[in-house]
């Protein structure tokens, strides 16, 4: 895993994506357009990340899909953030500020949805536990939200 290029900061805007996290998984997620998916530095791994979005200029705690969700066999690579927060409306057409901290685990395909999910509970977990740590948090309010 190359994580020289972390922690990455990227900004784009909020996509209709295939409507499986809401509905398949029950965690939604904040797809990024093409254009930034386009623009993800070559040696940066597919997989699960965690850190940092800022959307409505609130900032949140975060988990990040990079690639090809191998379980639904996507034929495009996509940047899917779920946000640790619950929100009352969607925010398709808006901007979304990223802070990717650190690296996860590979992509997988998983051999049900109930495995799928088991993950993704056990990537939010992860992302909870190393985000209160102190050289994480500081990354909270990080000017990159508020330019």
């Amino acid at each position: 895993m190359c994580t020289k290029n972390l922690p990455y900061f990227l900004s784009g805007l909020v996509v209709k994506g295939f409507g499986r996290g809401s509905k398949d998984l029950g965690v939604p997620t904040a797809n990024l357009d093409d254009e930034v998916v386009h623009n993800l530095p070559s040696d940066l791994n597919t997989g699960i990340y965690y850190g940092w979005a800022c959307i409505n200029g609130q900032v949140h705690k975060m988990v990040a899909s990079i690639g090809w969700n191998p379980f639904y066999k996507n034929e495009k690579k996509t940047v899917e953030v779920h946000l640790l927060h619950k929100f009352e409306n969607d925010f398709y057409g808006k901007q979304i500020k990223v802070i990717i901290m650190d690296y996860i685990r590979p992509e997988k395909d998983f051999t049900s949805v109930e495995e799928l999910m088991k993950a993704i509970q056990n990537d939010i977990a992860v992302a909870k536990k190393q985000l209160q740590q102190s050289d994480k948090i500081t990354y909270k309010d990080n000017a990159f939200f508020t330019e």
